[in-house]
């Protein structure tokens, strides 16, 4: 009786082990399919382009003194600028899905504006998407280490600005769609302003200035 039982037992121990390789052979060879289609295709990062920005504001306030305080005011930045921001898929066999894309402007270092979300987007096989989003912010104060910053852009009568976009992107193969993938994207745009406001700040120009840059973007995925 006891030889039997052992015997039995030998049995389920042996399915086990045959049923578990077989569940890990099979894992084996998708993760091993997936990989060799991925090293075929050779997925590439899409190319971003900042293509011109127009400035409705931008004006930049120093630290001074209010009348009826000795108490420094912040620096603060005011902007609205529209921006058009183009995507190439250069891959010739995986389209690309944009998620929550985020875009704002950054001035050394410090986001200036509001994020403005960005149609989600499926880009095709070497196909072109284009945005054209309003990056605006009301008096968004910033670090007292720009003051010097500030006057050196008003003496070199330019200011440069970045224009970043935060995201998810998702690769489509056929009918398969990976995983999400997190997107970065910093564009820099040299926005000219004048020295027009004394020293205690400076603008634009003129209302309405457009600029146009044609200028590449870093791009991390």
């Amino acid at each position: 009786m006891t030889k039997e039982c052992d015997f039995h037992g030998d049995e389920r121990r042996q399915l086990i082990r045959r049923i578990f390789a077989a569940i890990l052979s099979f894992i084996i060879l998708i993760l091993f399919v997936i990989f060799l289609i991925w090293i075929i295709l050779r997925p590439t990062k899409p190319r971003f382009i900042l293509q011109d920005a127009t400035v409705f504001a931008f004006n930049l306030s120093s630290t001074g003194e209010t009348p009826s305080s000795t108490t420094p005011t912040p620096n603060t930045i005011t902007l609205t600028i529209q921006v058009t921001l183009s995507s190439f898929n250069p891959n010739s066999k995986i389209g690309i899905y944009y998620h929550k894309l985020d875009a704002y402007a950054s001035y050394r270092g410090q986001q200036i504006s509001l994020a403005t979300e960005l149609p989600q987007t499926y880009q095709g096989h070497r196909d072109v998407a284009v945005w054209s989003p309003i990056l605006y912010g009301a008096a968004v104060p910033v670090s007292p280490y720009l003051s010097e910053i500030l006057r050196q852009d008003q003496t070199s009568g330019g200011v440069l600005v970045n224009v970043k976009v935060n995201g998810r992107v998702k690769w489509k193969v056929g009918t398969w769609v990976s995983g999400r993938y997190h997107i970065d994207v910093n564009c820099p745009a040299f926005i000219k302003v004048a020295g027009d406001k004394g020293d205690d700040g400076f603008g634009v120009s003129a209302p309405a200035v457009k600029f146009q840059f044609l200028q590449s973007c870093v791009v991390d995925v």
